[in-house]
């Protein structure tokens, strides 16, 4: 009976390292062979767009986070996109209720912490240990805060012009800086009528935030591509991308992360950011501003900050060359 027993045992222990081994092997094998194209898979119960390329390169792949809120990846996908495919794996996603994903039938199921989690899972579906998120404007956002949620995931952060959040409690210092930021960008490229309109608006004794609404429900195309842009060429491509792609940004996302409580400021949090990160912002950034990302790259340890002297919001778009030599750079670190 007690050699039974001690039989019993050696195969229970031989099964167990024969499972552990056989999982290590699938995990392995989910990240190497990675079919490239487009795909969907369900995430917090919506079905999410996807596509991968550069399936050939072998270290961890960056996943691409676009902004908005509720934007898309689809001028990232056809301008800097394939300069990155070239050297390394990339993942590009929209997030719920963004481009070609499903959206929720609650226009209210949309927050910082699930978009984190949608991320999180698309992660664990693609069977990836680790990624590199490339997150630019609100992307850039999402980026920082998944980074903090799953450090252990995270091999490296590439953050581009990244917003610091949003929300009604979020402190009203940040609220200001950010609207201030955008209000006098507009100021600055404003022509004629325009110009003197905005002037208006800046005086009156409202808060920032509330004459920013005010400026972007008034402003032309004209002056939304050169507060964007520095390059003239790249806006109307720009422009040109988005009638291509018939994407459309409801709004609805950004509605719903306006008005929801956010606790701690994402400044406040970064320093506890461990892994490299690169830090990207062009010289005429007037949505976000170089102060802002400056305190990022300040604060986060191993941080690098790489200013682009001929862009503004949209470096990738306007100095793609430089912008895939930097990433190429900072991956072979």
């Amino acid at each position: 009976m007690n050699r039974f027993l001690i039989l019993l045992s050696l195969i229970s222990l031989l099964l167990a390292i024969f499972n552990n081994v056989s999982m290590t092997n699938v995990g392995s094998r989910n990240l190497s062979v990675l079919n490239k194209g487009e795909g969907q898979v369900e995430l917090n119960g919506i079905t999410h767009w996807y596509k991968i390329a550069g399936v050939e390169h072998s270290k961890a792949p960056i996943v691409v986070i676009h902004g908005g809120p509720g934007g898309n990846i689809y001028n990232f996908e056809r301008t800097i996109g394939p300069k990155l495919e070239a050297f390394a794996k990339v993942i590009y996603y929209e997030q719920r209720g963004s481009g070609r994903s499903a959206s929720p039938e609650d226009s209210n199921a949309y927050s910082i912490p699930i978009l984190v989690s949608d991320l999180e899972i698309l992660r664990q579906r693609l069977g990836l240990e680790k990624i590199i998120p490339l997150g630019f404007s609100f992307g850039g956002e999402l980026a920082l805060e998944y980074a903090l949620a799953y450090p252990n995931h995270v091999e490296k952060l590439i953050v581009q012009a990244p917003s610091l959040g949003r929300g009604k409690d979020i402190g009203s210092f940040f609220n200001e800086r950010m609207a201030c930021v955008q209000l006098y960008g507009f100021l600055r490229v404003a022509k004629g009528d325009m110009s003197l309109k905005i002037r208006k608006i800046i005086n009156e004794k409202t808060l920032s935030e509330k004459r920013l609404e005010k400026v972007w429900e008034m402003v032309d195309t004209e002056t939304v591509d050169c507060f964007l842009f520095h390059n003239d060429k790249v806006a109307k491509m720009n422009r040109k991308l988005w009638r291509e792609s018939g994407l459309v940004n409801t709004g609805e996302m950004f509605k719903a992360i306006a008005k929801q409580p956010r606790g701690v400021p994402l400044l406040n949090r970064v320093h506890l950011i461990r892994v490299p990160t690169l830090v990207i912002v062009g010289l005429y950034d007037r949505n976000v501003g170089i102060e802002s990302c400056r305190d990022v790259a300040t604060l986060i340890p191993r941080a690098r900050l790489i200013v682009f002297e001929h862009s503004a919001h949209f470096p990738d778009m306007e100095e793609t060359e430089k912008y895939a030599q930097t990433v190429y750079s900072f991956l072979q670190e």
